[in-house]
């Protein structure tokens, strides 16, 4: 465990610096291979059942389908563009500095309106689900980005959970997207 930094939070307790080595765990694999599916995945539901399926919808949900399609495709551009940079670092390729720089050009949208029950109604099931799957994505590496950029200020990650709490809610989150067999 040499090579575990540890940092001080502002009431000096101690905390590993978890972002810096979660970029070459088995963890962030698996997201990567996750976040990389799901653009694969809309990419080619947009392309080919997506946009036959948005041609039989009525004009106000074609245009909340085109909305909700832009918002998807640029959700996923941003979380690919996270996790490249992300992989780079921890395979030698980039610095910290220049991912820094790099995310620095690239904001994840944390304003993005909630989709809207009226909204999913409007769309195909399996828009709905793409977008769901975004979203939960978004969440989970915009948490990890906090984490990682309070850190890179010499402060220890801020969070009302405890680390049991924080466990249970990533082992929910996997189960989620992926329930276990019965």
């Amino acid at each position: 465990m040499a090579d575990v930094k540890i940092v001080h939070d502002s009431a000096g307790a101690e905390a590993i610096a978890f972002g810096r080595q979660f970029a070459s765990s088995e963890a962030f694999k698996a997201l990567f291979r996750e976040g990389m599916a799901l653009v694969e995945d809309a990419a080619a539901y947009l392309d080919g059942p997506g946009r036959d399926q948005s041609r039989l919808l009525p004009r106000l949900s074609a245009l909340t389908y085109a909305n909700e399609s832009m918002r998807l495709t640029t959700r996923l551009m941003q979380l690919a563009s996270w996790l490249l940079v992300q992989r780079a670092v921890a395979e030698g390729e980039m610095s910290s500095i220049e991912a820094t720089g790099q995310l620095g050009k690239m904001r994840m949208n944390r304003n993005d309106p909630p989709f809207s029950r009226d909204q999913a109604d409007a769309l195909p099931e399996a828009m709905v689900s793409l977008i769901e799957q975004s979203i939960r994505l978004q969440n989970r590496v915009q948490h990890l980005d906090g984490i990682i950029n309070s850190e890179k200020l010499g402060k220890a990650p801020v969070t009302s959970r405890n680390a049991v709490a924080m466990q249970h809610m990533l082992l929910q989150s996997a189960f989620t997207r992926n329930p276990p067999p019965n």
